[in-house]
C-alpha cells in the first residue's frame, strides 16, 4: 500500500529540497515532480496535499512553467510558494506585476488575519524573501493574511477552497516558525497523520521487492559503499538466495576497497559474490578521455557490459539493482523535461546504455542519503559500514582531472588515504559527511631535499552537509590540514603541493567534476 503523499512541484527553487526534507522529518512521505507532470504519474498515489516550489522565472517570462491544470483537478489543499503563489493567483485571475522594492534576505512579516497556517505563530515574525515580482491583484474567493513592509499580500488564502500562498520561504531555517507553517499545512490543512517511518519503508520496499522480481533472479552492483550495500541487504531480506552481488574491480576505487569488500560480503555475510577484475580494461576505455561527461558515460557503458558477461554465469539473472538516490533522480532532473538545470549526470542515473539487457530495481530512489542510513541500521548493518563517506559511481575518474592512467590513479589512491587516515585520527571523519581529494591537471615547483621539483598539485575537500544537496566546506583544525599536506607531500612521490579547497555548494558542487 502507498504512503499518504504529499506532491510538491518544482518550478526550479534552490530550495525545493529543502521543502522534502522538512516534510519528511514530519514523518509524511513526499514526492517532487516537474511542472508538466501527468496523470499517469499520480495515479497510484494517495495524495493528500500539493505544494507549490519557488522558482527564479517571472510568470510573464516566455516558457514560464505555468499551473497545471491536474494541480486543481485533485480535490486536495495546494499551497503555493513565492513563484508557486504567483503561478496559482495568475491561472486564477489576480494580477502579478514587478514589484517596485525587491525582496532578497530577511523581512519581519505582520500577520493580519486568523488562518490556520498561521496558526500558534506569533503576530510578527521573521521571514525570508526571495522574489521580485508580486501578487498585486487577488483571485476571486481570496483575502490577504499577512503582509511586509513591501508586500501587501505576503500570504493568501481561499480557505473554502483550501488554496493558500505565501510570498516568502517557510522550509528555510531563516524564517523562524517555517517548520511550524508547514506543520500547519501538512497536519491541520491536508489532514496528513505521519506515519510513513523507516521501518514501513523497509517493509513495503521488501514486498514491492517480491513482487516486482518474482521467481527472477537479480544481480546487485556492490562497491562496498553505503548505498550498494544498503540494497544488497535489502534485497537479500527480500529474495533471499535469487540474489546474487557482483563487485566489479574497475581500477578506479579506493586504496584497500576489493579487499575490505571481500571481507564483509564474502565472508561475514556469506553473500554469493563474484569478483570481476576489469582494471586493464576500464583503463583502455577511459585512455585519452579527459570531459568529465564522457568519462561518466564510458564507466557507465563499461560497467554494465562487465556485468552482462558475468551475469551469463548466473541462471535466470533478469535484473540489475542500484543504489540510486533522490538527490540523483532530481539533480539529473532536466535530462527528463525538469526545469532545474542539469549540473553533471549522475551515474547511476544517465550512464546506461539504451540496449541494457537487464531491468533495473532501484530500491532507494527515492531516499535521501541520511535516510539510506536509517535504513541500513533498521537491516542491522554495522555502524562502520552505514557511517562511510559517499562515493562516486565512476569512483576516482572524476577525481583526476584530465587524462586517467595508472601512474595518476596510484598517487590518488595513496594520497587519499593519507588524508582519510588523518581525518580518522583526529576524530573528525564522523563529524564530516564527505571527505577526498582531487588530482589536478597542473604542476607546481617545489624544492625537497635541496632540489628543484616540478610535480602534482592536489586538493583536499572536505564538507559537511545534511543530504547533500547544499554543503559547507569543513573547518578543519590548521595543525591537522598541516600534518595533512606534511605527510602526503614526505610519503607520496609525484605530489609536492597540497591546496584545501574552501567552497561551498552552492555555488560549487561537491566533486569537481
Amino acid at each position: 500500500m502507498k504512503p499518504e503523499t504529499i506532491l510538491i512541484i518544482d518550478y526550479g527553487s534552490q530550495y525545493n529540497l529543502l521543502i522534502a526534507r522538512r516534510i519528511r522529518e514530519f514523518g509524511v512521505y513526499c514526492e517532487i515532480l516537474p511542472p508538466n507532470f501527468k496523470e499517469s504519474d499520480i495515479a497510484d498515489k494517495p495524495i493528500k496535499g500539493i505544494i507549490l516550489s519557488g522558482g527564479p522565472a517571472s510568470i510573464y517570462e516566455k516558457n514560464a512553467p505555468a499551473l497545471n491544470s491536474l494541480v486543481l483537478k485533485q480535490g486536495v489543499p495546494v499551497l503555493g510558494i513565492c513563484y508557486g503563489m504567483q503561478a496559482l493567483c495568475h491561472s486564477l485571475g489576480g494580477r502579478v506585476k514587478r514589484s517596485n522594492h525587491r525582496e532578497y534576505g530577511r523581512a519581519p512579516l505582520s500577520v493580519t488575519r486568523e488562518s490556520k497556517f498561521f496558526k500558534g505563530v506569533p503576530r510578527v515574525t521573521q521571514t525570508w524573501m526571495s522574489h521580485g515580482d508580486s501578487v498585486v491583484k487577488l483571485p476571486a474567493g481570496f483575502y490577504g493574511t499577512a503582509r511586509t513592509s513591501n508586500t501587501p499580500f505576503a500570504a493568501c488564502e481561499n480557505p473554502k477552497q483550501k488554496i493558500y500562498g505565501v510570498q516568502f520561504h517557510p522550509e528555510v531555517a531563516h524564517t523562524d516558525r517555517g517548520a511550524a507553517m508547514l506543520k500547519n499545512f501538512v497536519f491541520g490543512v491536508c489532514g496528513a497523520k505521519g506515519a510513513w517511518t523507516i521501518r514501513s519503508f523497509v517493509e513495503d520496499g521488501v514486498r514491492m521487492a517480491r513482487a516486482t522480481v518474482g521467481k527472477d533472479h537479480v544481480i546487485c552492483g556492490l562497491s562496498g559503499g553505503v548505498d550498494s550495500s544498503v540494497v544488497a541487504a535489502l534485497l537479500s531480506k527480500a529474495v533471499g538466495k535469487q540474489l546474487t552481488c557482483i563487485f566489479v574491480d574497475n581500477g578506479l576505487l579506493r586504496k584497500g576497497e576489493r579487499e575490505q569488500v571481500e571481507k564483509i560480503f564474502g565472508r561475514q555475510f556469506k553473500a554469493d559474490l563474484h569478483v570481476v577484475d576489469a582494471r586493464k580494461l576500464f583503463l583502455k576505455n577511459l585512455k585519452g578521455i579527459s570531459d568529465p561527461e564522457k568519462k561518466r558515460k564510458v564507466i557507465g557503458h563499461t560497467f554494465i557490459r562487465v556485468f552482462e558477461k558475468e551475469a551469463r554465469k548466473i541462471r535466470g539473472a533478469k535484473w540489475l539493482a542500484q543504489g540510486t538516490l533522490y538527490p540523483d533522480v532530481i539533480e539529473s532532473r532536466s535530462a527528463f523535461g525538469g526545469p532545474s538545470a542539469t549540473i553533471k549526470t549522475h551515474h547511476n542515473v544517465g550512464g546506461l546504455p539504451e540496449d541494457m539487457k537487464f531491468k533495473l530495481i532501484e530500491p532507494l530512489k527515492e531516499l535521501f542519503k541520511d535516510e539510506v542510513r536509517k535504513v541500513g541500521r533498521e537491516l542491522g548493518l554495522s555502524a562502520e559500514m552505514i557511517g562511510r563517506h559517499p562515493f562516486p559511481g565512476p569512483g576516482l575518474a572524476i577525481r583526476i582531472l584530465g587524462d586517467v592512467t595508472e601512474e595518476r590513479l596510484k598517487i590518488l589512491q595513496e594520497a587519499d588515504s593519507r588524508f582519510i587516515e588523518e581525518i580518522r585520527t583526529a576524530g573528525l571523519y564522523d563529524k564530516i559527511w564527505q571527505a577526498f581529494c582531487v588530482l589536478l591537471p597542473i604542476k607546481s615547483v617545489g624544492v625537497m631535499g635541496d632540489q628543484r621539483t616540478y610535480e602534482n598539485v592536489l586538493a583536499v575537500r572536505a564538507v559537511t552537509s545534511l543530504d547533500g544537496m547544499t554543503a559547507d566546506w569543513a573547518e578543519i583544525p590548521a595543525p591537522v590540514l598541516a600534518k595533512i599536506s606534511n605527510r602526503i607531500i614526505n610519503e607520496v612521490r609525484g605530489i609536492n603541493r597540497v591546496v584545501y579547497d574552501i567552497s561551498s555548494k552552492p555555488p560549487a558542487t561537491i566533486e569537481w567534476e
